[in-house]
């Protein structure tokens, strides 16, 4: 299941899990994997118990990762991580949509009726207000802007987004990074994921 970085584990502390993406196509080196791993050397706070997962880019196990780590964590917030080669912000992605993955996974596979979970409904949105997140993330001094968005791609960043926010939409982010230096390093990408999760973690505890 890749990688897994856990900080000061007490049981006392929200339990915040940031997952990122290992490689696929062009992106041998993913931006958000090494973005999140610079994240799991940052930490958040001392009062937040940080957890960090690399994913593989692949339907099925992301279909079997996810829920696993959601029952053995008990996360107060998720927060997948993704590149994006369009992307030049902190893309935060507001919705995630079930059906129309028709694009292979690095195992050359789709999944099953290009279908995310059979029967649930066409899209889910976040109940995490992605604007305020923005507005903060901006106003913050980590020094990285970022955008709303209401389209995760249909690819494996919204097929697993859309896992997440069907366990729970009340705890389930989903952030776009652009590549590596283009404009931001991984150090600046997880100044820039810190602000974003403090900023979800206020809307959450209060």
């Amino acid at each position: 299941m890749g990688s897994c970085e856990e900080r000061n584990r007490t049981g006392s502390k929200p339990v915040v899990l940031v997952t990122g993406f290992g490689p696929f196509g062009m992106h041998q080196v993913n931006a958000s994997w090494v973005a999140v791993s610079e994240l799991g050397k940052l930490g958040i706070t001392d009062d937040v118990d940080l957890i960090v997962q690399e994913v593989p880019v692949e339907y099925e196990a992301v279909k079997k990762i996810v829920p696993a780590l959601w029952q053995k964590h008990k996360p107060s917030l998720v927060v997948h991580v993704g590149v994006s080669g369009i992307a030049s912000e902190l893309t935060l992605e507001q919705q995630a949509h079930n059906d129309g993955y028709c694009k292979e996974d690095v195992q050359q596979l789709c999944p099953s009726h290009t279908c995310c979970v059979h029967g649930a409904e066409n899209t889910i949105i976040s109940n995490i207000d992605m604007q305020t997140v923005c507005d903060e993330v901006n106003r913050s001094s980590c020094g990285v802007k970022a955008v709303v968005s209401h389209d995760p791609g249909r690819y494996l960043c919204d097929f697993c987004y859309y896992q997440s926010l069907f366990t729970n939409r009340h705890r389930s982010a989903f952030i776009h990074v652009p590549p590596l230096a283009k404009p931001y390093t991984a150090s600046e990408l997880a100044q820039g994921i810190k602000a974003a999760i403090l900023s979800m973690l206020k809307q959450i505890t209060s």
